[in-house]
């Protein structure tokens, strides 16, 4: 999945129903989670595993408040 997929407009958290943000696999991070939707008002992420998004809300990990201020830094435009 990449940044201009017309899907990321229509993805939503299955909890809150909000917009997600796509987290790409950081180059630095081989053994790392992979590519992920993220959402940061509830701080789960979901994770896409050969390209398809796994939105079911038992599939979303919560993530650790520095976690979260990480992401965020990597969210912002």
């Amino acid at each position: 999945m990449n940044p201009d997929d017309p899907l990321l407009k229509i993805l939503a958290c299955p909890l809150d129903k909000g917009p997600l943000h796509l987290l790409a696999q950081e180059p630095d991070e081989p053994g790392g989670p992979g590519d992920a939707l993220y959402n940061p008002r509830l701080q789960r992420r979901y994770p896409i595993i050969d390209g398809i998004p796994q939105l079911l809300p038992s599939s979303g990990e919560q993530v650790t408040e520095d976690e979260h201020e990480r992401l965020l830094k990597r969210i912002a435009p």
